[in-house]
């Protein structure tokens, strides 16, 4: 690991950081071994590997569970050639690192051949690479000493992985009856108006992307986070929530107008549409112009 290399993994761990300390989910997706490395917890050496990397969870699987020398051949056989090193259709102990390098997995690897007695061994050793390169120790440590200059390290020992990957990039499933729980109506709205429902309804007819476009679309966040919004007063809340629902600024037909959105307060400016279907159709559209840098 070059000098360039350990000042880019303390700069991740301090976004990390950031994102803890600030309640605002990093919208980024990794592998649980990860947040498991990161906490110093042990590897699940077969959930992560399938994880990880499926092709080479298959092969290992594969080679522990044939019954015969003669299914065994058949399978070394019919076994995708993952090194140049291999003699034939012979595999040998190399196996290539996650970066694509050939690595022995023995002092004498190229030369020794994987055999019926010997698979076991075999599948051990890369079993054995992999979770290496999974918790990579020395760029965990870089990233654990980002982290360290932002959040108190001592702390995070207190969390499990989960709870640290839910803090930290939180989920990327909108959860509706959460954001329901914990959004206000404003100048004399309420839930049980008609286009509050029609605005529920619309949403739960949303596939998850769409609902991913409209969490972006009404409060410029990715994700939304997953600590609890709501305190012990009523008042206090944590940034973005708690969602507002409003009406529309200016007069005219509900049906001519259009969604607005204030970002930074998370709050929707709603017009009193006269159908479900107008509904949906105005929140399609306000998600997908959101896109557009010219829509304003």
């Amino acid at each position: 690991m070059s000098y360039g290399e350990e000042k880019l993994l303390q700069f991740f761990g301090q976004l990390l950081g950031v994102a803890i300390r600030a309640d605002v989910p990093f919208p980024l997706d990794l592998l649980s071994s990860f947040w498991k490395s990161l906490l110093a917890c042990p590897l699940d050496r077969k959930d992560d590997l399938r994880e990880a990397d499926i092709l080479t969870h298959k092969l290992l699987k594969n080679l522990v569970d044939v019954k015969t020398p003669d299914e065994f051949n058949e399978l070394s056989a019919s076994a995708v050639c993952l090194s140049e090193e291999l003699s034939g259709s012979q595999l040998v102990f190399v196996y290539p690192s996650v970066c694509g390098e050939e690595m022995a997995l023995c002092p004498t690897g190229s030369r020794r051949p994987v055999t019926w007695e010997n698979r076991l061994e075999f599948v051990r050793l890369v079993k054995d690479l992999r979770a290496a390169e999974l918790a990579s120790e020395d760029r965990m440590t870089a990233v654990r000493c980002g982290l360290a200059s932002v959040v108190p390290v001592q702390l995070l020992h207190i969390l499990t992985p989960r709870d640290i990957q839910l803090r930290t990039i939180g989920q990327p499933e909108v959860n509706l009856t959460y954001l329901k729980a914990h959004t206000m109506y404003q100048v004399g709205l309420m839930e049980s108006d008609k286009h509050i429902q029609y605005f529920w309804r619309a949403l739960e007819s949303f596939s998850q992307d769409e609902l991913r476009r409209f969490v972006k679309f009404a409060c410029n966040q990715e994700r939304i986070p997953m600590g609890q919004p709501c305190r012990a007063s009523a008042d206090l809340h944590i940034p973005p929530f708690p969602m507002k629902i409003a009406p529309p600024d200016g007069k005219g037909p509900p049906d001519n107008r259009f969604i607005r959105a204030e970002t930074c307060m998370f709050m929707i400016k709603l017009p009193q549409y006269s159908s479900q279907h107008i509904m949906a159709e105005r929140l399609r559209y306000a998600i997908h112009c959101r896109e557009d840098p010219l829509s304003g």
